[in-house]
């Protein structure tokens, strides 16, 4: 039978092997003692750190955290942190955003209701003039805001107690006032009956709320009878005893409260 062949020296228990080890132990030893007895520059060591750090943070400037968080170089991740970050960012530039475009839109309406006021103001003016001009200022009180000039006419003058027709004596003072208001034909004009609280026991009118109804009808059936205003343009409502101007508790309050109120909407009022 054939022999193996031997490998020469290169065995498990080979003698070479041991001493090759006991060299890499001895050159291990002589570099630990070489860097042990060596000194280290910090300042460059300093350096080095820094230009490692600023060129792998991912925050501007070198920054490893964001405020007070965990150092990236710690082993941790921030991209939970990051995500809240850019989300705020983003958030207070919305916020900022919004805040501007509500600014200007305030800023916008604000001229707006100055521009309406103006007209009210110019077309109250207007008012006041003609009814001067015809006599009238004494029986009519001119108001007005950003929607309409009000004419006010009280109703003692107009009506009897607890009664919706029209006392004779009244008609030419209405008749000038649909004169005036025949300039503003084009404007939407609106005509509001309005009464005391003292409660009606007519058998025509039930209560309140009827009386001053059929006393806004009363003038509005009146102007379309002699003036050429547009019917289409003209309307009227009974508001009763629930928007008073003054105390109900005292006659002169009760007589300022019976009225009737014409209303005239500019071109502004729809914006």
């Amino acid at each position: 039978m054939a022999r193996k062949k031997q490998d020469p020296g290169g065995g498990p228990g080979s003698p070479w092997l041991s001493t090759f080890a006991d060299l890499m132990n001895l050159l291990l030893c002589f570099f630990v003692l070489l860097f042990a007895s060596s000194s280290v520059d910090a300042a460059k060591f300093e350096e080095i750190a820094a230009s490692f750090q600023s060129t792998f943070s991912i925050f501007s400037a070198g920054s490893t955290a964001i405020g007070d968080g965990v150092l990236i170089s710690n082993g941790v991740s921030q991209l939970n942190e990051l995500d809240k970050y850019i989300n705020s960012t983003g958030a207070m530039a919305d916020n900022d955003a919004n805040a501007e475009r509500f600014d200007d839109l305030q800023k916008e309406l604000e001229d707006i209701n100055t521009k309406k006021l103006e007209a009210s103001e110019s077309l109250a003016e207007q008012f006041e003039e003609a009814l001067a001009e015809n006599n009238i200022a004494d029986k009519v009180d001119v108001d007005f805001n950003s929607q309409y000039v009000q004419l006010t006419l009280k109703g003692a003058i107009l009506f009897k107690p607890g009664s919706a027709e029209l006392l004779d004596s009244v008609e030419p003072t209405l008749r000038k006032v649909g004169m005036i208001l025949e300039r503003y034909a084009k404007y939407e004009i609106e005509i509001e009956g309005h009464t005391d609280n003292v409660p009606q026991y007519s058998k025509l009118y039930k209560n309140n709320d009827e009386l001053s109804a059929a006393r806004a009808i009363s003038v509005f059936y009146f102007l379309l009878d002699n003036t050429s205003l547009d019917p289409s343009l003209l309307k009227h409502s009974g508001r009763g005893e629930y928007c008073p101007i003054a105390d109900n508790s005292t006659a002169e309050g009760r007589d300022r409260n019976r009225r009737v109120e014409i209303k005239i909407y500019h071109e502004l009022s729809n914006y």
